[in-house]
């Protein structure tokens, strides 16, 4: 039998513990793989209870989570007290959100669990706390380099309609144009096509690159980044064999019958590649980290304070992270 899925609590006043506990019960019509919860045992039993739920908890430990999960909900407890209540973080958030983080990626480090599937974390609350990082991707790399170097996180959104990558991720506009460079595509689309082949089954996947400019720079006449950082980009790719288009004008790049052309769409900065992929599937796509020696998937949304705990959460994204982070783990293994 397949490890289960640790999946964290994420920020613990956010919809996370709202879309976990619809998410489980929704197992048997789904057929979701097993997965079990990082966190505090009795702060979800207090969600539950406040949206009227009637779930079966199973406190356990890792190795008991997959026989416990057709039953009950298994909570491997983090020792972390988590006392946020809906929409309203407090002094335990930033603590119970990380150590359930830490937690997953040991325990698929030691073989216990196949993947991490994270609940949405709010930033704010951890930068409060003395968090360093933009956001779980870079937390995850440093927490896969277990004190060597951090590999390169690459972030994706996938879903079976759209996958994007943004070659620059969580920093300003300007910072984007400062930091992209012939060499960060590059090294980014490589990874792409590596985890495309070793995790999602692709043999030859195709990319498409945007360019940067309007009009992918109009032969540099709207700016000289696409001939002189794009462009080389792409064809030190292609003289690497890989199926590869581009600099191409992103206007142009995501309506349907240019989606058919291409595996991945790899752009060069953060709302360039999520701008179309949250029009065109919302609900169901995925945040994918690639570049880990583990896999790693997300729902594509944040904590939603505003609908904490009044059972509007949809859990459709979280379901759709289970199942990718199921299917990757098995391609991998």
């Amino acid at each position: 039998m397949a490890q289960p899925l640790a999946l964290t609590s994420g920020e613990p006043a956010g919809i996370g513990p709202d879309i976990t506990l619809a998410a489980w019960l929704r197992r048997r019509e789904l057929d979701l793989p097993p997965f079990y919860l990082l966190g505090d045992p009795a702060a979800l039993a207090e969600r539950a209870k406040t949206l009227g739920l009637a779930v079966e908890l199973a406190e356990v430990s890792t190795e008991e989570a997959s026989a416990a999960f057709e039953r009950a909900l298994p909570v491997v407890a983090t020792g972390k007290a988590a006392t946020a209540q809906p929409g309203k973080p407090d002094g335990t958030s930033a603590d119970a959100a990380l150590a359930s983080i830490r937690q997953a990626v040991a325990d698929v480090a030691a073989g216990k669990a196949s993947a991490v599937v994270t609940n949405p974390i709010a930033k704010n609350v951890l930068y409060r706390a003395g968090f360093r990082h933009p956001g779980h991707t870079e937390f995850l790399a440093e927490l896969a380099a277990r004190g060597g170097a951090a590999p390169q996180p690459v972030m994706m959104l996938w879903s079976p309609a759209l996958a994007v990558v943004p070659v620059t991720i969580h920093v300003s506009v300007r910072e984007a144009l400062a930091q992209l460079s012939t060499d960060l595509i590059v090294s980014t689309a490589r990874i792409v096509v590596a985890d495309m082949k070793a995790r999602f089954g692709l043999a030859s996947p195709r990319l498409a690159v945007a360019g940067l400019n309007p009009h992918a720079g109009e032969d540099g006449t709207l700016g000289m980044e696409d001939v002189e950082i794009v462009a080389p980009a792409v064809d030190i790719l292609r003289r690497d064999g890989i199926a590869v288009r581009g600099p191409l004008p992103s206007d142009t790049m995501f309506h349907a019958a240019a989606r058919k052309t291409y595996d991945c769409a790899i752009c060069m900065y953060h709302d360039q590649a999520l701008i179309p992929i949250k029009t065109v599937a919302f609900e169901d796509a995925v945040n994918v980290t690639l570049g880990l020696p583990f896999v790693r998937t997300s729902p594509d949304h944040g904590t939603a304070f505003d609908i904490a705990g009044t059972g509007k959460a949809n859990p459709s994204s979280l379901i759709a992270a289970l199942r990718l982070a199921a299917r990757m783990a098995a391609a991998s293994s």
